[in-house]
């Protein structure tokens, strides 16, 4: 084969990079991140907090977080509060870097609405195109004769090649 790398599907990139027994799916992620988010302030949460947050119904958010207490990510007894453990704590507060990361890298580009596409890309970028992009922000931040250099030309009517 011409170019011998060695390219996969989409789902074959999935598959061979959660090989780890820690993975987490995308939901999974979802839930944690907004649980450190919703209990970053008083060190809890409830179910019907998370369930309104992520606008899914609360039988279905019982079920997620009774998997991710299983897994050890948090504590929870059915009907009371939720805690991330220290691993949930730990796991949580990367994965609200990685979205803030997301969202300044999208406004950083230009991009109006970051949200739906920062959730999207969270869960596919690996940890070296995400220190990549950190990074590439930080150098940004240092160099504000660099940063205007590049909105300027952002802004520029001039056609990519």
């Amino acid at each position: 084969m011409r170019g011998s790398k060695d390219f996969y599907t989409f789902r074959g990139y999935s598959l061979h990079s959660s090989q780890h027994p820690d993975s987490l799916t995308p939901s999974m992620e979802d839930y944690l991140e907004m649980i450190y988010r919703l209990s970053a302030e008083e060190g809890y949460t409830r179910v019907l907090e998370v369930a309104q947050a992520l606008h899914v119904q609360p039988p279905s958010a019982s079920r997620m977080i009774q998997r991710l207490a299983e897994a050890d990510f948090l504590v929870y007894e059915k009907y009371s509060i939720i805690r991330l453990t220290p691993r949930g704590e730990e796991i949580g507060r990367f994965l609200l870097r990685r979205h803030n990361t997301l969202e300044s890298f999208l406004r950083f580009l230009g991009v109006g609405e970051v949200l739906e596409d920062a959730e999207k890309i969270e869960h596919n970028i690996s940890s070296p195109a995400l220190q990549a992009v950190e990074k590439l922000l930080a150098f940004f931040a240092r160099h504000p004769d660099c940063r205007a250099a590049w909105e300027e030309f952002r802004s520029g009517k001039e056609p990519w090649p």
